[in-house]
């Protein structure tokens, strides 16, 4: 028989190694310059920094986030569905 409380313990261990991972990918950044345009990325794919032939361009790195955000949900919400959550990982 499956222990519950057992296998809440492995999905808070599990949880904690996910936010230890996102805390170092926050960490790491990428830079890429390509045709006059620098982009500085965090590992977490969040940009930091967004120039254009020399100049900053906040507006442009404002929406690039937030199509990344968007995107991440759609992906969060589609993985949700086919592991079954939580729910599914206990056996109910």
């Amino acid at each position: 028989m499956n222990n519950p409380l057992a296998q809440l313990g492995q999905l808070k261990k599990m949880r904690d190694e996910a936010m230890k991972l996102k805390k170092e990918l926050e960490a790491e950044q990428v830079t890429v310059e390509k045709n006059g345009v620098e982009i500085l990325i965090s590992g977490d794919q969040h940009i930091k920094e967004l120039k254009t032939n020399g100049r900053s361009d906040n507006d442009i790195k404002d929406a690039v986030n937030e199509a990344i955000k968007k995107s991440q949900e759609v992906g969060a919400r589609k993985f949700s569905q086919m592991s079954g959550g939580i729910q599914g990982l206990l056996g109910r």
